[in-house]
């Protein structure tokens, strides 16, 4: 009898409970009024005198045992149902997480620039705010060039040696007078022109430059680079280089692609010609490497720039240029998926 008392003592040791219900249903097993303790006190009367001693001692372990089990699991389980987790209930479903969105004109920058990497060209910036070396006496602009002029350029009232870059290129600048050939770089970033803001021009926006500087460097180096670049990013590779101008390159060109008629869209883009301006480039003016510290008889070299901004609405199909730099909730979720 004593043994049996005993096993029970054990079985209450190695209870465990996980609700309060679960440790009333224990209580009234061993210390209920029909219960397992109630039954051995009832056969207390029957017990040999001899054993009484042992019996009484085993039926008291048996009811501290109990009676400590209870109290014990109660207050454990009282303390965690007036806990509060920190986030909420961690048994529910979570909720799926709002996907960020990359901003067009970072996506298309990035484009560009594993294009260009694919092919051996690294990255290089400079700063906003420029002086005029850099600028524009560097560049090949004289000093009455009407790129200088207050229209078009951002001077610093203070300071009318310095202002805000109207291109990329005097990073390009900057790079040469810090490296010497083989160049190959391209240089993205913000620059600033004094122009009336409209649905499809504005007073700063986005440009990438690239420069490659090396020995025997053709144009029909810059025109299969151009057509790798087009191909890849347009998916078009039918371009057309048209006879410009600019103060830097000699000989200059402007880049079409040939966009096509397919859709209504394409008509108002291409103004009903299918072909689409897409940049300038030209071969680098022996002037400029002078200027910056490269001998023009060792070295030639190929220029090009383009606007990420303009690109990004063609690519996006976006009709107003200010939607990129007004910061719309609304508009930006349209990217969510792009990562």
């Amino acid at each position: 009898m004593i043994k049996h008392i005993y096993k029970y003592v054990e079985e209450v040791e190695a209870f465990e409970a996980q609700s309060l219900e679960e440790v009333e249903a224990f209580r009234i097993k061993f210390l209920g009024k029909k219960g397992v303790l109630t039954g051995f006190l009832a056969g207390f009367k029957e017990v040999p005198n001899e054993e009484k001693k042992d019996y009484g001692l085993a039926i008291n372990k048996l009811k501290d045992a109990a009676h400590q089990k209870v109290n014990s699991l109660k207050t454990a389980l009282s303390d965690n149902a007036n806990d509060i987790p920190l986030f909420g209930d961690l048994s529910r479903p979570g909720e799926s997480f709002q996907i960020g969105s990359r901003h067009p004109i970072s996506l298309v920058k990035n484009q560009i620039i594993d294009i260009f990497s694919r092919i051996g060209f690294n990255v290089s910036e400079g700063p906003e705010i420029e002086d005029d070396w850099h600028n524009f006496t560097a560049l090949n602009l004289p000093e009455h060039h009407p790129a200088r002029d207050m229209q078009d350029t951002f001077f610093i009232q203070t300071n009318p040696d310095v202002l805000l870059r109207t291109h990329t290129s005097s990073v390009q600048v900057r790079y040469m007078q810090s490296n010497k050939p083989p160049i190959r770089t391209i240089s993205p970033g913000r620059v600033y022109r004094n122009e009336a803001i409209s649905a499809r021009s504005h007073c700063f926006f986005h440009q990438v430059e690239g420069l490659y500087i090396d020995k025997n460097v053709s144009f029909a180096d810059l025109k299969q680079t151009l057509q790798y670049f087009t191909t890849e990013l347009f998916g078009k590779s039918k371009i057309r280089l048209r006879p410009s101008y600019f103060p830097f390159t000699e000989p200059s060109a402007e880049v079409d692609v040939y966009w096509g008629l397919e859709t209504e869209t394409d008509y108002k883009m291409t103004k009903g010609t299918g072909w689409l301006e897409i940049m300038g480039c030209g071969m680098v003016d022996p002037n400029v490497l002078e200027n910056c510290g490269i001998d023009p008889k060792v070295y030639s070299g190929f220029a090009f720039g383009m606007g990420i901004d303009r690109i990004a609405l063609l690519l996006h199909q976006i009709s107003d240029i200010r939607l990129l730099s007004e910061n719309n909730v609304r508009f930006l979720e349209q990217f969510k998926s792009h990562l």
